[in-house]
């Protein structure tokens, strides 16, 4: 016979990590990617609602209260965090409470959110600022897809990509960068 503490274990071990979230009463949607080491707010996860498309790059944070008065005032700030529809959320970025990002949004590496993103931007830095609107930041993009090597499916992770693949865009790669799909 397995024991109901291990077997609970083993269960929460291969659970779903969208379903797990969705149990502590995070609102989540559809098409949402959750990469390594992302921590959502284990006590007050009921506060944070995370849209459409949505994709969280690894070691984001999103937190929904705020202890640091805690010790001295005996009680903890809350505050809900909204997400909209179509946003990355870049590498290492902090979502503090009761912040609110539209759709259509990036928010660069490292970012530390302390105020509302509107919709169709970007922003980047700590704290985070609107540094340019999403069209502005595509337009970039694609005027530098024109200089730097693109790289299709074969030369990625789930294209199985060889080590001679990995060698030949790393040669290709102009000044260090190029696009992959």
């Amino acid at each position: 016979m397995i024991f109901p503490r291990l077997l609970r274990k083993v269960k929460q071990r291969f659970e779903d990590p969208i379903e797990a979230l969705r149990k502590r009463g995070v609102v989540v949607g559809e098409r949402v990617a959750i990469q390594s080491g992302v921590i959502i707010d284990h006590s007050h996860g009921c506060h944070i609602k995370i849209g459409d498309d949505v994709t969280l790059a690894p070691r984001v944070h999103i937190l929904a209260h705020d202890a640091s008065t805690k010790r001295f005032l005996n009680y903890t700030k809350l505050g809900k965090v909204s997400i909209g529809n179509r946003v990355f959320i870049g590498a290492g970025s902090i979502l503090l409470p009761g912040v609110s990002i539209g759709d259509d949004v990036i928010v660069g590496a490292g970012s530390v959110v302390v105020h509302d993103i509107p919709s169709a931007s970007v922003a980047a830095g700590n704290p985070a600022k609107v540094i340019c609107s999403l069209d502005q930041f595509l337009e970039k993009r694609k005027k530098e897809m024109e200089i730097y090597p693109c790289f299709g499916e074969e030369y990625t992770a789930h294209g199985n990509a060889t080590p001679e693949k990995t060698r030949e865009m790393n040669e290709a790669m102009i000044d260090g960068f190029g696009f992959i799909v």
